[in-house]
């Protein structure tokens, strides 16, 4: 596993200073998203920052505490199709949520998930960039995010965690996703168990002082760095998209929003009522972190490694990175500036872009952004392929040593 440079803490020490103080000084924002424009049309509308999961943590809690989880892992290492019955020998009260939480919501539109494995299928270079490497340069900068990986058990296995990540990504844009023979119900299941069990072990590391992780808030502002990040992007591009398309898609992750334990009353509605809610949360939910730049650094250096041997490859992969996320949230994450990659990644990829869609000849795109392009198609291969040697599993413990 690559070591976080001296160089690379350096370069973020500036932002880490004034930004970080900044964020300290700066009060918390009331909670001023209306419920009536989520999928139940109405809620209590309580702030989401002091929500939890009610069902899910105190079992959680319980199944660690009595040693259960090991042989909870074994058995469940197994369940993997969305209609497969569930395995004999779970407890009897992990059996009765796991029934429950399988449960599509009454809400759900099969012909929409439907039509969004369609649409998953044929932008799936975009999205998975956008979610791959784009959400991933987000999470390490939301410093609760950046913390909660960082001190938990996964944070001391990247590429263990990029696996296990990537599982959850691949389940949600397979085209079998809510089918009976797609994984994408199992996967959410097993991320929410997972969710709840991480609540309870950080609280007992010396490095956790904060507020209970992963919150009502803590999981919108994930899911908004996946959707709502790579619907702006693909709009920003200019990639042709149906507005049956774009209901799809919010639709699949509506649908796996709901899996995940999110409470239906946070859950956007529409596109207006998914760009608003993530405009008020993200903004007072990011920022540099110590933890957060190491993140970036170790995802970096592995797409680097997949990418292409070549001593071009870490330049180019800090500025595809830094093209997606914007200035801001690069220098959050001490994702160094590329002199010659950056204008380079600015100028073909839209341009690429608009090849892939038929919109300019191939004799207008530069031979440049076949390098670009290859880059992408390798970091997805290692993306979708990675997650195929792992399975998601309960954790037992914190980051060893936390």
């Amino acid at each position: 596993m690559a070591e976080l440079s001296r160089r690379t803490m350096l370069r973020a020490g500036g932002a880490l200073g004034a930004l970080g103080a900044l964020s300290i000084a700066t009060p918390a924002h009331a909670w001023t998203w209306s419920p009536t424009g989520s999928v139940a049309g109405a809620g209590a509308g309580a702030d989401p920052r002091w929500v939890w999961d009610e069902e899910a943590d105190p079992l959680l809690a319980s199944l660690l505490d009595r040693g259960a989880v090991p042989e909870v892992n074994r058995r469940l290492w197994g369940w993997t199709r969305n209609d497969q019955p569930l395995p004999d020998g779970l407890p009897a009260d992990l059996r009765d949520f796991v029934e429950h939480a399988r449960r599509l919501p009454p809400w759900a539109d099969h012909g929409k998930l439907e039509s969004a494995a369609t649409f998953n299928k044929a932008r799936g270079i975009y999205l998975n960039l956008c979610n791959g490497v784009g959400g991933g340069m987000l999470a390490t900068a939301i410093p609760d995010e950046a913390r909660a990986v960082y001190y938990s058990k996964g944070g001391a296995d990247m590429e263990d965690r990029v696996a296990k990540t990537s599982i959850f990504g691949f389940a949600v844009g397979a085209l079998d996703a809510y089918r009976p023979g797609g994984t994408c119900v199992v996967e959410c299941v097993k991320t929410r168990l997972v969710h709840a069990a991480v609540r309870h072990l950080l609280r007992q590391s010396p490095h956790w002082s904060g507020d209970i992780p992963i919150s009502q808030e803590d999981m919108l502002v994930t899911w908004h760095t996946l959707p709502t990040f790579a619907m702006r992007k693909m709009l920003e591009w200019q990639v042709p998209i149906k507005p049956a398309e774009k209901e799809a898609y919010l639709h699949v992750w509506q649908v796996t929003a709901h899996l995940l334990g999110i409470r239906d009353e946070y859950i956007p509605a529409t596109w207006d009522a998914a760009n608003a809610q993530s405009d008020e949360i993200l903004p007072r939910n990011m920022g540099p972190t110590t933890e957060g730049v190491e993140l970036t650094d170790i995802l970096l250096s592995q797409l680097a490694e997949q990418t292409s041997p070549a001593s071009l490859s870490r330049p180019l992969c800090n500025a595809l990175a830094r093209y997606l996320v914007g200035d801001q949230v690069a220098d959050w994450d001490g994702i160094r500036r590329e002199p010659v990659w950056d204008p380079v990644i600015r100028t073909l990829w839209p341009k690429l872009v608009r090849f892939r869609e038929g919109l300019i000849p191939l004799p207008l795109v530069p031979e440049t952004a076949w390098v670009i392009d290859e880059a992408v198609r390798r970091y997805i291969l290692f993306f979708l392929t990675k997650g195929q040697e792992t399975k998601i599993e309960i954790p037992t413990a914190n980051r060893p040593g936390s």
